[in-house]
This record gives structure tokens, C-alpha cells and sequence, in this order.
């Protein structure tokens, strides 16, 4: 099915969360399974992939929505207001999907956007492979860790160093490889955002043709307009600061709705929870600091969305400012749940609660490394004007 979204900035962005909204009861359905299996059922990935939504980042030429930052952001969020993993797979796989539309050639897109339509992707960026390079491509050795979706994904791209090209010093590339060529490791026993399914893959000796690779960060996008001049914190961040606080909020939902319902207390001394001051001042406090941290991002990510609107890559320090705001907000949004999960009380504590999955699930995404507290040093060392300070550190 090929969906046609509006190219109008703010009808696109309607469409897109109306889009988001028409699967929460699937994602909803989906949930106990996606604990248990641990990845998502085919019935959620089939839907998203019939909402259109894994192109909401892809390039227009290739049926995509072509989504700006500030948009990719609040879909995020409101799949992971939804549900978490759903909206975790959502965020890797139109990520990865986009990557491979603008920047591999027209001969590899034919092979993979058969008669047009997109397929399903997965993919590590870390560089954890060792690519040698022979005639007409590479011979690809190497295991990725965390490739969330991978499970349901046709296609997948890896990050690789090439060695063994000349006198030249190892350097970076991006490899696309059919997933029916990999080895899917069953190893996704975790404790939060269980439904991803981010198994390892490994290849061994696999060989890529040239045309299924680009270089690293000095390679220039072929097709998808702005986005892709974002820089790779750039890329990332909309979806990290949108699952953390779409994580936050839904742990605020839930404790709102408990509070009205629920008392606490020894007894003679029972009290709703919504009739304590405290509680008062947790809500209305945590509300504003959600609000807050996604302002933040929002500032910062419309600051870089200008300036590749002139066809300018942001500069390092807007760069690591865009990555720094989600650390800020997936902290922010993991003191929240947390806090949310212990005026639960006691129900809270069981693994069906929504507050008991919140907890596990935004600590699940607070140990990515792209949302690591290393980015607020390295926003630091460029404040202090340090020479070698790296968005990417």
C-alpha cells in the first residue's frame, strides 16, 4: 500500500499524528505480546507499514513523507506516549529506511524499492564491522549489537571500518545487505523496551557490491531535501527526545488517572492521592518540566532545521547542543517515571502495570549512547572553546 502524505508542512504533520493516533489499538493489542516474544507482532509492524509511517522520514521522490525535524519529533512522541517499543521500532526503522533512500545510488534503490514500494528496515550506525575490500565491493566480517527490529525487517545497514585499502588509514562506511544474509543472535533477554527485539546480527565473509554502501559523515545526500544535512546528533535526536517524553507522559497519564481513583494510607487515615498537596506539586512540577525539556529540543532542532534550509550543515556546537537536548530530556523524563512510579504504591509494582513498564522502558532508552551524560561534557569542552571538542565524542 502506498500512502500519499500532504506536502504542506502543517497538513503534513496533522496527517502524520492522525496516522500515529489511527494505530493506537493495535499498538495497544500488541502490547503482551511484544513483552513476551519480545518483538513486535506482525499484526503492529504490518500496520505501521500500511500507515505509511515507515517513510515518514524517506525521501518524497521515493514515497515518503519527507518529514522536518520538528514533526519527526512529535511523532515520535506521540507513538511512544502510545506504546514504547512500537514507538521505538518506529523511530529505528523510518531512520534507517531514510538513510538508505538518500544516500545509496538509483541501481541499489531498484533493488530495493521493488516496484516502488519501500521495504522494512533495520540498523546499527555504530561501525562494528570489518569490511576488506575486493573486486566489485567488500567482504564484510563483524556482529551489531542493538538492531531493534531487525526481527521484522527485510533489509538491513550496518556501520563498518574498511581496512586494507592501500596506504589509506581505516575509515568509515555504511554497508545495506539483504537481512535473509545475516545471522539474527536470539539474544534480547532485557529489562525494558523488551518489544524492540534489538537482537545482535553478524555476518561472516558476506559479500557486498560497492553499489550497497556510502562513505561516513563527508558523504552528501543524493535525495530528501534538508534533512539529511542535519549531521548524524542531527538525525538521532528527534527520536530520542521524542520517545523520552512520550515515555514521560504516558507514566503522567496513568498516575493522573490512578490518583483520582486510588487512596492511600493506613487505615483511618486513607486519602486519595489526588487530594495530597504533594502529589499537587509532583504533578503540576513534572508537567512543566516535560514541557520545558521538550522545548528545549524543539528550540535547538528549529535552530539547525534554518540553517540546512540554506543548505548549511550545522556547525559542531549547534550539532552537540541538538544531542545534549536529549540527554536533558531522557533524563528529565526518567526522574519523572520514576517518581510517577513510586505514588503508585504497591500496584505500580506488578510487571502488567503500565508505571512497572514506564519505569523499565525509559531506563531502556536512557542507556543508548547517543543520550549518554558524555554529551553534556562534550558540550561543555565547546563552550570552553577546546580545539578537538567532537558533537559525537
Amino acid at each position: 500500500m502506498t500512502v500519499v502524505f500532504p506536502e504542506e508542512p502543517v497538513a503534513k504533520r496533522k496527517a502524520l499524528l492522525d496516522a500515529v493516533e489511527s494505530l493506537r489499538d493495535v499498538f495497544l493489542a500488541g502490547r503482551e505480546e511484544s513483552e513476551r516474544t519480545g518483538t513486535l507482532p506482525k499484526a503492529t509492524v504490518d500496520a505501521i507499514y500500511e500507515s505509511g509511517l515507515f517513510s515518514f522520514k524517506t525521501a518524497r521522490v521515493l514515497g515518503g513523507a519527507e518529514a522536518d525535524t520538528m514533526t519527526q519529533l512529535d511523532v515520535i512522541e506521540a507513538a511512544g506516549r502510545i506504546e514504547p517499543s512500537a514507538g521505538w521500532c518506529l523511530m529505528i526503522g523510518a531512520g534507517t529506511l531514510s538513510g538508505m533512500a538518500a544516500f545509496l545510488g538509483e541501481d541499489a534503490l531498484e533493488e530495493i524499492f521493488v516496484g516502488g514500494k519501500a521495504p522494512k528496515a533495520a540498523g546499527v550506525a555504530a561501525a562494528s564491522g570489518v569490511a576488506t575490500p575486493v573486486k566489485g565491493g567488500y567482504r564484510l566480517n563483524g556482529t551489531w549489537a542493538f538492531a531493534s527490529g531487525v526481527r521484522h525487517s527485510e533489509w538491513v545497514a550496518g556501520g563498518a571500518m574498511v581496512v586494507g585499502d592501500g596506504d589509506r588509514d581505516p575509515y568509515q562506511i555504511r554497508m545495506v545487505m539483504p537481512t535473509s544474509q545475516v545471522k539474527i543472535h536470539d539474544n534480547w533477554d532485557v529489562m525494558g523496551l523488551r518489544g524492540t527485539g534489538s537482537c545482535d546480527y553478524s555476518v561472516k565473509d558476506l559479500f557486498v557490491p560497492e553499489r550497497f554502501t556510502w562513505g561516513g559523515a563527508e558523504s552528501q545526500p543524493l535525495r530528501g531535501g534538508p534533512n539529511f544535512l542535519l549531521g548524524r546528533p542531527g538525525m538521532q535526536t528527534t527520536g530520542h527526545c521524542g520517545i523520552a517524553l512520550g515515555i514521560g507522559r504516558r507514566a503522567l497519564d496513568e498516575i493522573t488517572d490512578l490518583a483520582l481513583n486510588k487512596k492511600r494510607g493506613y487505615r483511618g487515615s486513607e486519602k486519595l492521592i489526588a487530594d495530597r498537596g504533594s502529589f499537587q506539586w509532583f504533578l503540576g512540577e513534572s508537567d512543566l518540566r516535560l514541557r520545558a525539556a521538550k522545548s528545549l529540543c524543539m528550540e535547538t532542532i528549529e535552530e539547525a532545521w534554518d540553517l540546512v534550509c540554506q543548505g548549511i550543515t550545522p556547525p559542531g556546537e549547534v550539532q552537540i547542543r541538538m544531542r545534549a537536548s536529549g540527554t536533558y530530556a531522557t533524563m528529565e523524563a526518567a526522574d519523572v517515571v520514576a517518581q510517577a512510579f513510586r505514588w503508585g504504591g504497591g500496584s505500580a509494582m506488578f510487571s502488567s502495570h503500565i508505571l512497572e513498564r514506564s519505569l523499565r522502558d525509559i531506563n531502556g532508552a536512557a542507556q543508548h549512547q547517543m543520550v549518554g551524560d558524555r554529551a553534556y561534557e562534550n558540550h561543555g569542552q565547546f563552550m570552553l572553546g577546546f580545539p578537538d571538542a567532537n558533537p559525537m565524542g
